[in-house]
C-alpha cells in the first residue's frame, strides 16, 4: 500500500538518490521529474519542505555564492530517507537480524543501538534479538562501528527464518 508522500518526504528521497546527497536548489526545482516521483513540487512547496527538513536536522543548507544554494543530507536525513525508500520498494526476501549482548558498563551504547533499531523499523523478537525486512545492514554496521560495540553485536542477513528453515 503506497501512501501519498509529503513534500518533505519527496525532497528527502530526491536527495537520497543524488550523488553524495547533495543537490543545487535550481536542480531541485527544474529537474524533479527526472527523479520519477508521482508529482513535482512547486517552488513554494519545495521551499517549505526544505525549511521543515532543515528545522528537523535532516538537511543542511549551504551558500555557494549569492545566487547558488545547495542542500545536503545529514546523517539523520540519510537514515530517514532509507526508511522512506524501503517503504516503496519490494521486499528482497531477506531479513536483517541483530543479536547483541552489550555489557552493562556500555549501557548508553546499548540504549543508543535500541533506539536506532526502533527508528529503522526493527521489531524485537527477544530482549536482545531484533529483526526487520529493510535493507539497512550497511548503515547498521556503520552505527555499530561508530559506537564501538562491534565485539558485542552480530548482524545477520537471511532469506530463511522460522520453523520452516530448520
Amino acid at each position: 500500500m503506497n501512501k501519498k508522500k509529503s513534500g518533505s518526504e519527496i525532497a528527502l528521497l530526491i536527495l537520497e538518490k543524488t550523488v553524495d546527497g547533495i543537490v543545487r536548489y535550481e536542480d531541485f526545482r527544474h529537474h524533479m521529474l527526472l527523479y520519477d516521483f508521482e508529482r513535482p513540487l512547486g517552488k513554494t512547496a519545495l521551499s517549505q519542505a526544505l525549511k521543515r527538513l532543515r528545522e528537523k536536522g535532516l538537511v543542511e543548507k549551504e551558500l555557494i555564492s549569492d545566487s547558488e544554494v545547495i542542500f545536503k543530507l545529514t546523517k539523520a536525513g540519510r537514515n530517514k530517507a532509507i526508511l522512506l525508500k524501503d517503504e516503496d520498494e519490494n521486499w528482497d526476501g531477506k531479513w536483517r537480524i541483530v543479536v547483541f549482548d552489550i555489557p552493562e558498563k556500555r549501557r548508553s551504547a546499548r540504549k543508543f543501538l535500541r533506539k536506532k533499531l526502533i527508528d529503522w523499523g526493527f521489531r524485537k523478537w527477544q530482549k536482545s534479538v531484533w529483526a526487520c525486512k529493510k535493507d539497512c545492514a550497511d548503515q547498521l554496521e556503520e552505527v555499530i562501528k561508530e559506537a564501538g560495540i562491534e565485539d558485542w553485536v552480530l548482524v545477520l542477513e537471511s532469506n530463511r527464518v522460522g520453523p520452516k528453515s530448520f
